[in-house]
Formats: structure tokens, sequence, C-alpha cells
């Protein structure tokens, strides 16, 4: 299994240029499911386990708790370690061939409002270079919706503020440009200017610097998130993606395309991107019901009205 595995991720790696995160993960899953075989199933490995020790290893992980959204991503990581076993001659098919996946939950995206996240960017104390950088962060991530390895990731010179552009790398390695807005231009220039000159130690290319001059880290912005919405008064979790999907929700709230949400959000598949007209939806829903009970109660303090006037005149 081992030899197997190394050759597997090695060939991600050189054809599919997944990030070390999602390495990783394919790693622990198919280890954890080797262990199993090899535990469970009288020392069985990849080559000899059948559909039949599939379904028990995932009845196995279901009666432990695990969530559909985490048996998904088992399935499908074996499934293609499978396909790879195919095509390298090693198997003539796959044991999972008619095996159904369980069904993924569908989990709407929490948002912010856009009040809230006025307040978390309003937040951020521009008196310092720290403070001018980390409201440069929130206006970026709210007005552009980009990931946080892709704000990691950026330098000043993916930067066309002349433009209100920005050049991101994202999932696949795949570059798109993403749109800035006003307020995150005019931030991004009074960090350039009056913050990052006094961070920066040496020739660091890195758009957003901490306090050493190295490139930030993703933890670091992950904190600077946190605290200025604790900041804020939001006593709810708040990280880095909820800004992104806030971002998305807001533009399809306003009527903006499906498509090009999905092109601003570097989503691969306009499906991905199609949960959020679920959001928009549902938020739409929730605004309806509040009208109706509202007209109701309106309704019953007019018809009390108009009964306590009728016992006063009789």
């Amino acid at each position: 299994m081992n030899e197997l595995l190394e050759t597997y991720l090695r060939y991600l790696l050189a054809e599919k240029n997944l990030s070390p995160l999602t390495l990783r993960n394919y790693r622990s899953d198919l280890t954890h499911f080797a262990t199993y075989l090899r535990e469970e199933e009288n020392d069985a490995g990849p080559t000899t386990a059948d559909r039949y020790m599939l379904r028990r290893y995932l009845s196995s992980l279901k009666e432990q708790g695990m969530a559909g959204a985490s048996l998904t991503r088992k399935v499908s990581t074996i499934r293609s370690f499978y396909r790879f076993l195919v095509r390298e001659g090693k198997l003539e098919s796959s044991p999972l061939t008619g095996l159904v996946a369980p069904k993924r939950e569908r989990r709407l995206p929490s948002i912010l409002s856009q009040e809230q996240l006025s307040a978390i960017i309003e937040s951020a104390d521009e008196a310092t270079p720290r403070g001018m950088r980390n409201r440069a962060i929130l206006e970026l991530m709210y007005a552009s919706g980009v990931r946080l390895s892709e704000v990691v990731g950026t330098d000043i010179r993916h930067l066309d503020l002349e433009e209100r552009t920005l050049l991101v790398r994202g999932k696949g390695n795949k570059e798109r440009i993403v749109l800035l807005g006003a307020p995150a231009e005019k931030a991004i220039r009074r960090y350039l200017a009056r913050g990052r000159p006094k961070l920066a130690t040496g020739a660091e290319m890195a758009l957003f610097l901490n306090r050493d001059g190295k490139r930030l880290s993703g933890r670091s912005i992950e904190k600077i998130v946190r605290q200025h919405a604790l900041k804020a008064g939001l006593d709810q979790r708040v990280w880095p993606h909820l800004l992104r999907h806030s971002f998305a929700t807001h533009l399809l709230d306003g009527g903006a395309d499906l498509r090009v949400v999905q092109d601003l959000l570097g989503h691969a598949s306009a499906q991905t991107t199609q949960i959020y007209t679920h959001v928009t939806e549902e938020r739409q829903r929730e605004k309806l019901e509040r009208a109706r009970r509202e007209m109701s109660e309106a309704m019953i303090r007019n018809l009390e009205k108009s009964a306590a006037k009728r016992r006063a005149r009789a």
C-alpha cells in the first residue's frame, strides 16, 4: 500500500498540481482505509479489496458518527485512487463500480449582513501601519470575494489600482482577474503609501507583510478577521471564508448574473456557485414571512382599535 500510495501522490502532485493540504487529506484518507483493510478484513490490501469490504468500511465510519460530507470526501478519494490503479494496470476494474456514495447534506453557507461587514471593516484602526494593513485586507476580501490563500499569495505586482483589478492564483493553480471597488482601492493605496513602507525590511514582494517584514500568513489573517469581528461587537464566530460567502450572496441579492459571480469567485462549475442562489431565495422567504407577520400584527392592532371604539360608543 505504501508504494502504491506514494506513486499516486506523486501523480497528483505532478499532473493535478494539488495543494499540500489537499495532498495531506488524500494521504490521511487512504492510510485510514488501508489500516481498516489490514485490521478488519484479514490483512486485505487495496488490490484485493472488493465492493463488500468497501461497504463495510463506509458502514463502520457511519456507526462512528462521521458526517455525511466527510464520508462523501472519503468515497471520492478512494474512487479516484482506484481509477488511478486501473489506469496503471494494477487492477482490471475498480471495486467501487456501482457503489453509490452517501448523499451529501446540502448546508447553506452562513453570511454576514452589510451592516455587520461595515462594522467589522470600520473597526480597523487606520492610524498605525498594521491598522492600515488590516483595513486593506478586510476591504479587499469583501470587495473581491478572494479566498484566504489568494490573499496570502498576492504580490504587489499583481495589483493594478488604476484599473481596480487584482490577479490572483486560485485552486488548481488557475489565474483569474478580480475587481476592486473604490473603498478597497482607497484602503490599499493608503496602506501602500503609509503602512507597508514601515513594515517592510527587505525585498519581500508580498502585498501584505507581518511585523517582521515577511509575507503575512493565513493564520495571521484569520486572527485579524476574528479580532475585528469582536471589536465590532459580533459574538458569532467569524472567519475569512464568511466574507467570501457574504460577497457572493450580496452580489446575487443585488441582481448580479450567476455566471458573473462564478467567474469572480473562480468556481470551475456553476453548480458550486448555485448554492448562493439558495441563500438568496432563503433570505427572500424570510423577508416575506417577516413582512407577513408584521402585516398580520398591524391588522390585529387595527381590529382591536376598532373593537375598542365600538365598545366605547356602546
